[in-house]
């Protein structure tokens, strides 16, 4: 059994911050644009931002021994509550999409991994950006993790496929055969339809949440999740050894 998941962040409000905290995220910019970067980039740390949307894909081998998909999304909706029940709807791609407060979503996740402890996840760059995120969110929402996301080494992990680290060897470089590309290039190039073909990305992300549009962020991190799905099975029919 699979899940093959991906996160949605976006930044938390600059004035949210303390006069400090703000001095240290803005040190050494010199220009509005380089403020305007750098507040970009709350969105990028746990510690800076949250999680707005938890796309997932639970892949399970039917009795015809084929690959069965489901399809689910944990959306953060700010007008609930840590107290309030999860509001299910069904997106317009028949996929669910689960409403609750970042709290409640969150341990959701981790409800979801005890319930299948032998359960493989895999993810495109997940080792580097979802898996912590998701393990220093958790603690500082006083959630403690049902599984550490980061246990072995930088080279040497179990219970988990990084397809970026598996399609760069694990030594990802700016040029060269190991050079490290965004997935939306691994994704046309292995001839994958990109999750970015309805018009919607990561940089949009923030705005999008601002508007109220959460069934749009879950679409597109489910199609991101989609995509992940198809290439891990290229990955596995070509380069799994």
């Amino acid at each position: 059994m699979y899940l093959v998941y991906d996160l949605e962040t976006v930044g938390a409000d600059f004035n949210s911050f303390d006069e400090s905290q703000q001095e240290y995220l803005l040190r050494y910019t010199q220009t509005d644009e380089d403020r305007t970067q750098k507040i970009h980039e709350l969105a990028l740390s746990p510690l800076t931002g949250k999680i707005v949307c938890i796309g997932m894909c639970l892949v399970t081998k039917g009795a015809d021994n084929e690959w069965q998909t489901r399809n689910a999304a944990y959306a953060l909706d700010e007008g609930m509550s840590d107290a309030d029940n999860v509001v299910e709807s069904v997106l317009a791609s028949g996929a669910k999409c689960h409403r609750s407060s970042e709290q409640v979503m969150i341990q959701n996740f981790w409800k979801l991994l005890t319930a299948n402890p032998g359960i493989h996840l895999v993810t495109f760059n997940g080792r580097n950006f979802d898996a912590p995120w998701l393990m220093l969110r958790s603690a500082l929402l006083g959630i403690r993790p049902q599984r550490n996301l980061m246990d072995g080494t930088r080279y040497n992990y179990s219970g988990h496929t990084d397809l970026l680290d598996k399609l760069t060897f694990y030594s990802g470089t700016s040029t060269g055969p190991l050079r490290k590309f965004n997935f939306d290039f691994y994704a046309k190039a292995f001839g994958i339809t990109s999750p970015k073909s309805a018009g919607v990305d990561g940089s949009k992300v923030q705005s999008l949440f601002a508007a109220g549009e959460l069934d749009v962020i879950a679409e597109y991190c489910l199609r991101d999740v989609q995509a992940t799905w198809e290439l891990f099975l290229k990955w596995s029919a070509m380069l799994k050894w």
